[in-house]
């Protein structure tokens, strides 16, 4: 029971405005902590992110430091030919990987789209005022 009011506290709401105001609340609430668990995990993800393409950034390039004057020694070919033919490579794999990124992934906020299709169809049963 309620103290306030006396009545139980599962009990039906009074009136349709309310069913609807209590309805509204339930779903801004919901939104509220998945948009706040979405940010949290966005950004973890991010830091994690960051790090690992710095410390790939600086052990890739010190790998072509290293291979492009060993290649140039070892075929006979200049070595500015060979920094461009890998910066040739490096650019199309780049391409590749941003076309991949532009492919749609799943939809944000799962369980409040199901509740907002559960809340259309229960409006739909619900007759209008009088």
């Amino acid at each position: 029971m309620d103290p306030e009011t006396k009545a139980p506290i599962d009990a039906p709401p009074a009136n349709w405005r309310e069913a609807v105001s209590d309805l509204l609340s339930a779903r801004i609430e919901l939104i509220r902590l998945e948009a706040r668990q979405a940010s949290a995990e966005g950004a973890r993800k991010a830091l994690a992110l960051a790090v690992m393409a710095i410390s790939i950034a600086f052990t890739w390039a010190l790998v072509l430091v290293g291979l492009v004057p060993l290649i140039a020694e070892l075929s006979g070919i200049k070595w500015p030919i060979i920094a461009l033919g890998a910066a040739g490579l490096h650019l199309f794999v780049a391409l590749l990987m941003g076309a991949r990124i532009r492919r749609q992934g799943e939809p944000a906020f799962p369980v409040t789209r199901k509740e907002f299709q559960r809340d259309r169809e229960w409006f739909r049963t619900l007759k209008p005022p009088q």
